[in-house]
This record gives C-alpha cells, structure tokens and sequence, in this order.
C-alpha cells in the first residue's frame, strides 16, 4: 500500500519540474490527482500517463481567485476529499537590479507568486477543517517558495519578496490550524536541474560568452555543495512534509539547498 493510498492531492503547476516530478510520485504512492497548469494541452499531457479513473485536471492561472475555489470543488466532486494541497505554480523574473525591474512585470509576480498561494489556501483551508472537523481525516497543504523566501536574494528582489510572503503565510495559516487538523509547511529549494534552470544556462551558453561548466559554477557559486540540486531531491522532501505519517510536523520551512543558508 502506497504512502498516500487513496488520497487526494490538488497540486497547481503540474508540467513544471518540480510539479510533473511530484505528480508522478504522488500516483505511485496510491493517491488520486487534481492537476492545473497554464493550458489544457500541457496538463492533459502530464495526465495522460495515469490512470484516467484517478486523475483530473482543470487548466487556469493561480492569479484568477476562482480557479482556487473551482480544484477544491473538483477534488470533491471527482473523489470526495481533499488530502493534501501543493501550490508549486509559480514564476521568476528577468534578474535585474530592483530599480530595472519592469512595475508591471513586479506586479505579475506577486499575483502569481504570492496572491496565487493567499487564493488557494483561502479556499483549501476551511474544506480541510471541515474534514478534519466531520470525519476526523487530517490534512496537509505544502506551498512551494524557494531558498528566496528565507534569504536575500540580489537581482531578484521581487521574487524574493513573494516567496517570503508565502513562507509568512505558511507560518501564520500554520498557527491558525494547527488544532484544526491541517498542517501547512514550506518547500524553500535552491536552484535544482530543472527544465527552467536548463533554459537558462543554455540561453548563457548560446550568447557565447560562458561555457556549460562555467555557466553552471557561476550559478552555483553560493551553494556550498557546489552542485545543482536534483527535482527527485527536492521531491523526497516534499513527500516528506505531505506524508500522512508527519502529523506533527507543521509551520516550518524545508530547505533543501545544498547548504546555502547553514550559516
């Protein structure tokens, strides 16, 4: 019998590398999936791998307050519960100074990044007490933010600021519910091998100026393991903080960072 047997996770960002990684992870594990991403075609794909009795999917932007509320309705009407909640779906900014970076962009980041996790957890949280309240059946929402939310983070101050936002609104619903039969934790990684870090060394490679190495020794100057994480590595600790076997575990932050905030 798998970890999460029948359960149901909602996780938003599901085509993403960490969101695809888990997705698969969770099913192994036995549990029913709610996924989202951007559009139809991208979410269906990720679907398609699973068994069609237990997986749906609903494409939609975080930033729209409704697509929240829609996964929670879905979730109960596909399988009757809502286990676990994984708001992973997220977005970066070009790396700039903060005067240089565009308002608009700025703005678009906290919608998504910070709004994004508000909305969902506004509408996961009292389904979940409801739960927890009539069928005594726990639950556990895991939000992904990133080593940015524990730390400064030069050039990419606006993202930095969402993710610290999401890792005080993790505390916070954590404190709220801790007797209300939810858990509320952050996922705080480092830069991982996923397909938008790959991007992004490319895109340095390609200019001509950097070599793979040294694009990559440059991006991981500051980890003092001097290496990329690895998504199975950050989804090890997201299983972990979503396990149904953590029940005391709530309201921390999981860095999974190769060493980057040990001093």
């Amino acid at each position: 019998m798998g970890l999460f047997e029948g359960l149901t996770v909602v996780l938003t960002g599901a085509t993403g590398g960490f969101g695809e990684a888990a997705a698969e992870r969770f099913y192994r594990e036995g549990a029913n999936l709610v996924l989202s991403d951007l559009t139809e075609e991208s979410v269906d794909r990720v679907a398609s791998r699973f068994d069609a009795g237990r997986v749906v999917t609903l494409a939609g932007s975080v930033a729209d307050e409704s697509l929240s509320q829609d996964l929670v309705q879905l979730a109960f009407d596909s399988f009757g519960s809502l286990d676990v909640a994984v708001n992973n779906a997220g977005i970066a900014h070009p790396l700039a100074k903060l005067p240089q970076i565009d308002s608009e962009v700025a703005r678009r980041v906290i919608d998504i990044d910070l709004l994004g996790v508000f909305y969902a957890m506004k509408h996961q949280l009292p389904v979940m007490e409801k739960q927890y309240r009539e069928r005594g059946r726990m639950s556990a929402i895991v939000n992904v933010a990133s080593v940015a939310g524990v730390a400064g983070a030069p050039t990419a101050s606006v993202y930095a600021a969402a993710k610290h936002g999401v890792v005080g609104l993790t505390k916070s619903a954590a404190l709220e519910y801790v007797r209300r039969g939810v858990r509320v934790n952050a996922l705080c990684p480092s830069f991982a091998r996923t397909p938008m870090v790959t991007r992004m060394l490319d895109e340095q490679v390609a200019s001509g100026q950097v070599s793979l190495q040294e694009a990559e020794a440059h991006l991981t100057r500051g980890i003092p393991a001097r290496r990329l994480g690895e998504v199975a590595e950050v989804v090890e600790a997201l299983i972990f903080a979503a396990s149904p076997a953590n029940s005391f575990y709530t309201g921390q932050t999981i860095q999974v960072d190769g060493g980057m905030t040990a001093a």
